[in-house]
């Protein structure tokens, strides 16, 4: 099957602390950035990346796909929140097809869970990775206790999300109309009613979000190596 990609990497990642893009920092001698693009040039059911960066970034993101040799990617500029920035992604890709918005700080999702999705997105219309949690989780109200949520009911997101480009199009061209800002894109989808799936993810695969988020990174990489 045959699937393209929207990769929003505009942001400047503020938690992390870095100073700079978190995309640009190096892991495992690479940019991160580059490690998460090429999880899908290596994969033959990818025909297209569409990356978005900040303005500021273009022509670097550019450099960096010449440097290593990522052929599939097509950079596009991003916009002031990230569900702008995937609407100018999506917005860049014009045959009709399954298409996945994945984070560009996510850079060790399996093929396996990505072949997943599209299959699932192409039965369903919109799937999401997720996995099961593992801790116990409280609604808490000023500090205080609510009560216990039932652990067997809740997922934690991931992406890729996968979806049919028409439908996801249209839960981002009317959440712009009505300002509407979800907290990722499968929101909008179910925001407009329509059904949301779930794909089982995998807990390596982690978001680097903050400083303590490298130091595992680094543990899966060497995890990866001794295979």
């Amino acid at each position: 099957m045959e699937y393209r990609v929207v990769i929003p990497a505009a942001g400047q990642g503020k938690r992390m602390k870095a100073g700079k893009n978190k995309q640009f920092l190096e892991l495992n001698g690479q940019p991160l950035i580059v490690h998460t693009i090429r999880l899908f040039q290596e994969d033959s059911w990818c025909d297209q990346v569409v990356l978005v960066a900040n303005r500021e970034e273009l022509e670097i993101m550019n450099e960096l796909a010449k440097k290593h040799s990522l052929s599939k990617v097509t950079v596009v500029e991003g916009g002031e929140e990230r569900q702008h920035s995937v609407r100018n992604g999506l917005s860049s890709i014009l045959a009709d097809s399954i298409v996945l918005v994945h984070d560009g700080a996510r850079p060790f999702v399996p093929r396996d869970v990505i072949h997943a999705l599209v299959q699932k997105a192409a039965e369903m219309g919109a799937v999401t990775a997720a996995v099961p949690v593992k801790e116990t989780i409280k609604r808490v109200l000023s500090k205080r206790v609510v009560n216990t949520l039932k652990r067997e009911e809740l997922w934690t997101i991931q992406t890729p999300q996968a979806f049919q480009l028409s439908l996801i199009k249209e839960a981002h061209e009317k959440a712009q109309a009505a300002a509407m800002l979800g907290t990722d894109d499968a929101s909008l989808v179910e925001w407009l009613g329509h059904e949301v799936a779930i794909v089982e993810g995998d807990y390596q695969n982690i978001k680097l979000t903050t400083p303590e988020d490298l130091l595992f990174a680094e543990a899966i990489f060497k995890e990866r190596e001794m295979r």
